[in-house]
């Protein structure tokens, strides 16, 4: 393409994140077209592009240089040039790199286009069983054990399903945390490899799925989509007696809500999920 006087179109493109059969026609045709491709890992995208039959020139676009990275890809915008942005594998800026450059295009007023296809936390909700609704996407969550946990205290009474994004070497202790913040019966949904060989799905309480993956180590290999369900609300919550809920909020000053309403419970005899219920 020749260099013209008129700004160039930023594409953010699909890719698939697992069967290369998943990219549409049109990512191909503009992948083909433009002038180059800032992909966030080139050696991984050269095999999209040898499958594919694409020979645009790619250019590494990552966390570690996207600072210093932008700018120039904005001065070539400006100079007439068409760049398409790609990540490992889904859609570009959801938990990858990118959000810099989008930003900075839009405020110098550079058409910025999306080639709609394949994210993973789409395609894990749609087969979830869990309400699509409403949601929320949380990205990856913290890998300190105090920050996840702190992070998930958040989650203790959601009203619609959260989507967090986890690693193989951080699943196993990842459902841990929940359990001990959520407590073992959340129900939650792990999709793991979507659309790759050894793509599962399993759905159940945290203690179960705990429960799988200790008993077979395969489950914890991969790249995974966690979907924790919302809170059930109770038709018919229990009274909580007075010095009961006094008890819960003193607890809660130094312990997890749900570790809390467990004691509670356990010194006071009443219900724990209407003592759970209870909190302001």
């Amino acid at each position: 393409m020749s260099v013209s006087k008129e700004p160039g179109t930023l594409w953010v493109v699909a890719t698939p994140i697992g069967n290369l059969a998943d990219i549409s026609q049109r990512a191909i045709a503009t992948l083909r077209q433009v002038d180059v491709v800032a992909a966030e890992d080139t050696r991984h995208s050269r095999r999209l592009f040898t499958a594919c039959e694409i020979d645009t020139p790619l250019i590494a676009y990552h966390e570690y240089n996207e600072r210093q990275l932008a700018p120039k890809l904005i001065k070539d915008l400006e100079a007439g040039k068409n760049i398409a942005l790609i990540s490992d594998a889904g859609t570009p800026l959801i938990s990858d790199p990118g959000y810099r450059l989008l930003a900075l295009a839009a405020a110098a007023e550079i058409s910025c286009l999306p080639v709609p296809g394949a994210c993973a936390l789409i395609a894990a909700l749609s087969v979830s069983g869990l309400p699509s609704d409403k949601f929320s996407f949380d990205g990856f969550l913290p890998p300190k054990t105090a920050a996840r946990k702190k992070e998930l205290q958040q989650c203790l009474d959601n009203q619609s399903t959260v989507i967090f994004y986890e690693s193989s070497h951080r699943i196993h202790r990842c459902l841990q945390d929940i359990s001990e913040v959520l407590g073992g019966e959340r129900q939650l949904v792990i999709c793991r490899e979507l659309t790759k060989t050894f793509e599962t799905t399993l759905r159940g309480s945290v203690a179960e799925l705990l429960a799988v993956l200790e008993a077979d180590r395969n489950q914890s290999k991969g790249e995974f989509v966690i979907l924790l369900g919302p809170v059930e609300k109770q038709a018919d919550v229990e009274q909580v007696s007075t010095a009961t809920k006094e008890l819960f909020a003193l607890l809660c000053e130094e312990l997890p809500a749900s570790r809390a309403a467990k004691l509670a419970a356990k010194i006071s005899g009443e219900s724990r999920k209407a003592i759970f219920a209870s909190a302001p």
